[in-house]
């Protein structure tokens, strides 16, 4: 096992998690723009598509859908920059030469981001529900929770992919070179079983796929059924997955 191996396996010290929790919370309370990015920006892109489709029918098979990538597009962008910013400034490797483990750091980064994806999809989806008019056919339960494990997918791949950028410019490139092609390979566009073998095979191994497969099911009236029940697990473990990735890029000298 190498060192930074054992350093991302180290056990979770949750008084430096919530430290770090804290301390990411009270900067972006200090960043409003952030703040409206991440909160508002799913919400309007709702409205928008409700007066795109302009038909009910085609919103309540849709709205699902869009419910789960929204966010999750908002919540990359965003934690890849912020992670990005704070590499770059210093703020990383000052926090590094703490007693503070990798986990405890990322940990803290999504206990942060993921309060506030809560916030962000119970905005969405109060207006998508009643202003929008968007009608499931079960209970709300399941769109909401893998809404947000949509935006905590959305977060942690945000996190992974900040080690591999040097400016903020290039962690928002990373949204059309890494989120753009999922979007078209999702089912969105083309169902996944009308594509050919090799786009395919491609989309069962991006997770906004298994996001959308969720919320397909779900606009379509199974709610905890086995084939949602999946999706939830695949997703959850490509968040847990990209967090250990994240972990693992940390070095304590930043350059």
């Amino acid at each position: 096992m190498t060192a930074a191996t054992a350093t991302a396996a180290a056990p979770v010290r949750w008084a430096l998690t919530w430290a770090t929790a804290r301390r990411v919370l009270a900067q972006l309370r200090h960043d409003p723009r952030t703040i409206t990015m991440m909160i508002a920006v799913p919400a309007v892109l709702m409205i928008l598509l409700r007066y795109v489709l302009n038909n009910p029918v085609a919103l309540n098979r849709f709205a699902p859908e869009f419910i789960g990538i929204f966010p999750l597009v908002v919540m990359f962008i965003v934690a890849a920059v912020t992670t990005q910013r704070e590499r770059a400034r210093g703020t990383l490797e000052r926090l590094m030469a703490m007693p503070l483990g990798k986990l405890d750091l990322l940990l803290g980064y999504a206990i942060a981001f993921g309060l506030v994806a809560c916030a962000q999809v119970g905005v969405v989806l109060a207006i998508s529900l009643t202003w929008l008019g968007v009608q499931l056919p079960g209970s709300v339960a399941p769109l909401a929770v893998v809404a947000v494990l949509d935006a905590l997918l959305g977060m942690s791949l945000g996190l992974f992919a900040s080690a591999f950028a040097r400016t903020e410019f290039q962690a928002v490139q990373f949204m059309p070179a890494f989120v753009l092609p999922q979007v078209l390979l999702c089912g969105i566009v083309v169902a996944r079983d009308q594509m050919t073998p090799v786009l395919r095979w491609l989309s069962d191994v991006l997770p906004m796929s298994y996001a959308v497969d969720a919320m397909q099911h779900i606009s379509t009236g199974a709610a905890w059924s086995s084939p949602v029940n999946t999706d939830i697990g695949v997703i959850i473990g490509f968040t847990v997955g990209a967090l250990i990735g994240g972990a693992l890029t940390l070095r304590r000298r930043t350059r």
